[in-house]
């Protein structure tokens, strides 16, 4: 009779399966394991120092956005807003206008800042309505910034200058996700455009710190008295 071959006392053992990606606890933060302590470090995806978001300039006598008046950006831009305001206020030596602030992570992770004011801003007002009709916010969507050529007649003479407008399409849900938390986690504003005078109009996502509350409250309690008094008096 022939010899039965010998089988394996134990069974190859199967590889191991390779351990889960660690979940962050936020949305625009990333998690890696230490693989020496086994401990899970979590980083911001997103640069931003308090109160200095990077500026990006819209140059509407040249048609183009730079970056702090000086590295073009070309024609147009485009971003997922993750907080912004509309407001009426006399800032950076210009009078007083309606503005449009706008906050936003750029391709290398920056949070950045840029201002719109005049007819660029009554387009954005625009696009608003019709983005509330749609169900949708400004933060949820990719807003595209175009400056369009514009022309008129100064001293005789044809004069050109653009406006900004404004295209959108829905944007990814997870990286709505991450800004809006990340607007949630911190105090997103720009210190230069701050003067306690503003008339707000229109806020997604925009916060000041706590210390600008603070000193606006004494001023408001100062005028209380007087309103008062000026009630019995009258």
């Amino acid at each position: 009779m022939a010899k039965q071959p010998a089988t394996a006392s134990a069974a190859v053992a199967a590889p191991a399966a390779p351990a889960a990606a660690p979940i962050p606890t936020r949305a625009y933060l990333t998690a890696t394991v230490d693989e020496d302590t086994g401990e899970v470090a979590e980083t911001s995806r997103f640069r931003y120092l308090p109160g200095h978001p990077k500026q990006i300039r819209a140059d509407l006598k040249a048609g183009v956005f730079n970056v702090g008046g000086e590295k073009v950006l070309g024609k147009s831009i485009s971003f997922i807003p993750m907080a912004l305001r509309i407001f009426s206020d006399s800032i950076l030596n210009m009078g007083k206008k309606i503005w449009a602030e706008l906050f936003f992570v750029d391709e290398s992770g920056a949070v950045c800042a840029v201002l719109f004011h005049g007819y660029s801003v009554e387009n954005l007002q625009k696009l608003n309505a019709a983005l509330f009709y749609d169900d949708l916010n400004l933060t949820d969507v990719v807003l595209t910034c175009t400056p369009t050529k514009k022309q008129t007649e100064k001293d005789g003479k044809p004069a050109t200058y653009y406006i900004v407008e404004f295209s959108y399409q829905p944007a990814n849900p997870a990286e709505v996700q991450a800004r809006q938390e990340f607007a949630q986690d911190f105090d997103l504003y720009r210190e230069e455009t701050l003067t306690g005078t503003e008339e707000r109009r229109i806020t997604q996502g925009y916060r000041l710190p706590a210390r600008y509350h603070a000193e606006q409250q004494p001023a408001q309690l100062e005028a209380a008295p007087a309103a008062e008094a000026a009630a019995v008096t009258a």
